[in-house]
């Protein structure tokens, strides 16, 4: 049979993309790997970059963000977006309840329903034949900006409705013992309304917004103060490139305007619905045939809320039945018909006793605020982070002020500024160091960054960071190296820098593995001690990128390392190298360059470093004369990995592989050299064995290295 024309096949991989994003991004279960999804929407870019013509709106490869705008243009709302009165605790939640039931004898017997009142920003998503067309900010409630490019970034949000066809009644809630709604008696498939738009609140969870303050403060960049301001300043930028680096993610709740088809007129049903389009919809919410439930609902999230993986300041109490709470209208902006539960604050006052100095693993300062203990949100605290010492200047925050403190949901509590008005005359103003808190060596600061450096390769506050680095997957690799065993090492006095890590003995490793270090209760300690042996020996075969990753250089990264090795074939070529020279290469600034030159210079890392050669840990970036390609033992050869091999990781191999050489693929064909074979193979080793490939293990892929080297 034909294989079908390249248009359909363009339009089989958008709907399985779009279902898969749907999967991973919506409903948190993704159903294929990681790198069948890549190789997917590398087929789609293919095609697409063949055929530009071919390029819609819906498309997948639309996601990666539009140039920069010059400025947003105006959008008008199809109806008006409306804001929440507030409710503070049960007793005005009880009163608003009485006023509207005085409006309209309904409301009484009505029910409702209860959802997340998330901190975010709030957007339109409009969508004609299924596609999305358009999306803008709230806005004065009546006419908002259009950021379409900056929210196609957003993976959650569907780029075509229906993401697949399905049946209301086929979701639930989270919880399967209570029900959102009744029963759906509906088995037809959905169509969508020529024109949909609905609304929803685009967001950065707690866990993202805290991993992505970790990644800026190890950069040496500004942190952000908040989610909310943080999500709501990255959809108005005006490179839509930026936006997608964001980690933002949306929930949907409301529709706004549709025509061309009719939609529910319940709100439990409008979010069933919702759902069942593809949209992200919150999986907390609940409908209550009375008050006095709706109300302990929402109050029992109170004290709940950090369960919640956003930042809310309370839960929305929503009438259920839509057409009663259009007739009930608005006061101002407030619809009648809906009233934000709001939660007790979590900010509170108290005394900034002293400021301590932490040293981070890139050597990064960063300052903490040292507080009267005071409890916020049930939770008793006693320091919080003041971010950077540019914030404490431009805040002028100075020990001995009362200052005002925020906690939200697990992330840790900071302090968003001092209580001037209260101040004694005695506060002085604070000066950051100018030694390293931990070993005293001079710290630096460059022109244009935020952080403070202590660059000591060997500050001891460093050291256990800096060897759970130098050992992770994305460095040197090192298996089994965990952070309990690094500790007592360090504690033993057996590691004092990275390289000690090749000097330890089978007994140093023994001395130092604990119970809690073990797999099994029956695994001995001595096959611990032998397979981290293997681990650090194998480690000395890995490619000058991930040393170079791994030895922890201000501002070097992964795709630096790879970019300065393609450069500088060796440590020793780099160390040489001018801050002129290595300004040549791509990605690299005057920061940087001279973040480089000066690690290089440091007596103790120069140590380091001749400890690590003594060791055998010196690769050398091997290149062929012609078009800069990689020679070795292996060039020339194709190589397949399947299963789980005893020291290389998969990343791990591949790179081995390509130093010395070699390529990787992905499938087995006639044109595969060898198949590298490990424990579990999958069904790439029948498909080797049906092709006559030649199939190796481990230790046969490392002898044909070697014999290429004798």
């Amino acid at each position: 049979m034909d294989s079908p024309p390249l248009h359909q096949k363009l339009d089989a991989l958008r709907r399985q993309i779009n279902e898969h994003n749907y999967h991973y991004h919506v409903l948190d279960s993704p159903i294929i790997s990681d790198s069948k999804f890549d190789q997917l929407v590398f087929e789609l870019k293919q095609i697409e970059d063949a055929h530009p013509e071919w390029v819609t709106p819906d498309s997948p490869s639309q996601r990666a963000g539009a140039p920069p705008a010059d400025r947003f243009e105006k959008v008008r709302h199809p109806a008006p977006i409306l804001s929440l009165a507030n409710a503070f605790g049960a007793d005005d939640a009880r009163a608003w309840f009485e006023r509207i039931c005085k409006l309209d004898d309904r409301v009484e017997n009505a029910a409702f329903v209860v959802e997340p009142k998330i901190d975010g920003l709030s957007v339109v998503l409009h969508y004609r034949e299924g596609i999305f067309v358009q999306g803008a900010t709230r806005g004065d409630g009546e006419v908002g900006e259009d950021i379409t490019s900056n929210l196609r970034t957003i993976r959650p949000i569907p780029l075509r409705i229906p993401v697949r066809a399905r049946t209301p009644s086929s979701q639930t809630t989270g919880n399967p013992q209570i029900s959102l709604f009744e029963a759906s008696s509906s088995s037809a498939a959905i169509t969508p309304p020529s024109y949909l738009a609905v609304r929803g609140e685009a967001f950065i969870t707690l866990q993202d917004f805290d991993k992505l303050n970790r990644d800026l403060q190890e950069a040496g960049e500004n942190v952000y103060l908040n989610p909310r301001n943080t999500a709501a300043g990255s959809l108005r930028q005006l490179d839509s490139g930026i936006t997608a680096s964001r980690p933002l993610t949306l929930l949907v709740y409301q529709i706004v305007h549709a025509e061309g088809a009719d939609v529910p007129d319940s709100q439990a049903g409008v979010l069933e619905y919702l759902r069942a389009l593809g949209f992200p919809v919150t999986d907390i919410a609940r409908r209550f045939s009375n008050i006095d439930d709706t109300i302990a609902y929402a109050e029992s999230y109170a004290t709940r809320r950090d369960e919640l993986p956003y930042e809310t300041d309370g839960m929305v109490v929503k009438l259920d039945d839509l057409t009663l709470a259009a007739d009930l209208g608005s006061v101002g902006k407030d619809p009648r018909g809906a009233v934000a539960f709001k939660f007790p604050a979590r900010e509170v006052t108290t005394e900034l006793l002293g400021i301590e100095v932490e040293v981070g693993r890139t050597g990064v300062l960063t300052p903490k605020a040292v507080l009267k203990r005071v409890r916020i949100g049930g939770v008793f605290v006693e320091s919080a982070t003041l971010h950077n010492f540019d914030f404490i200047a431009e805040k002028d925050i100075r020990p001995g002020d009362r200052v005002l403190v925020k906690r939200a949901g697990e992330v840790i509590p900071y302090v968003i500024g001092p209580v001037t008005e209260v101040r004694t005359g005695r506060e002085e103003s604070y000066v950051p160091p100018t030694q390293c808190p931990a070993c005293g060596q001079a710290v630096e600061h460059f022109d244009g960054e935020v952080a403070w450096y202590c660059v000591n390769a060997a500050c001891p506050a460093q050291l256990v960071r800096n060897l759970e680095h130098f050992v992770s997957k994305g460095a040197m690799d090192i298996t089994g190296l965990g952070i309990k065993i690094v500790e007592k090492l360090i504690e033993n006095g057996l590691v004092k820098d990275v390289a000690d890590i090749y000097t330890l003995s089978r007994e140093d490793i023994l001395e130092a593995v604990t119970k809690k270090d073990r797999k099994t209760k029956t695994e001995p300690p001595g096959k611990i001690a032998d397979n981290l042996l293997a681990a650090i020996a194998a480690s000395k075969s890995q490619s000058l990128p991930r040393l170079l990753t791994a030895i922890g250089i201000r501002g070097v990264g992964e795709v630096s390392a790879r970019d300065l090795s393609a450069a500088f074939p060796s440590l020793d070529a780099l160390a040489a190298a001018s801050a002129d020279q290595l300004q040549m290469e791509e990605g690299v600034g005057p920061n940087i360059a001279a973040g480089i030159v000066d690690w290089f210079s440091r007596e103790r890392n120069k140590k380091v470093l001749e400890k690590l050669r003594e060791a055998g840990v010196w690769p050398v970036e091997q290149r062929s004369a012609v078009s800069g390609q990689r020679s070795g033992p292996l060039a020339g050869m194709t190589f397949v990995v399947t299963g789980t091999l005893p020291t290389f990781s998969r990343e791990g191999v591949k790179e081995f592989i390509e130093q010395h050489g070699g390529k990787v693929t992905g499938s087995v064909s006639k044109k595969t050299s060898y198949l590298v074979l490990g424990e579990a193979p999958g069904s790439k080793y029948d498909e080797a064995k049906a092709f006559g490939i030649n199939i190796i293990d481990e230790v046969e892929l490392r002898k044909l290295t070697e014999r290429g080297q004798e």
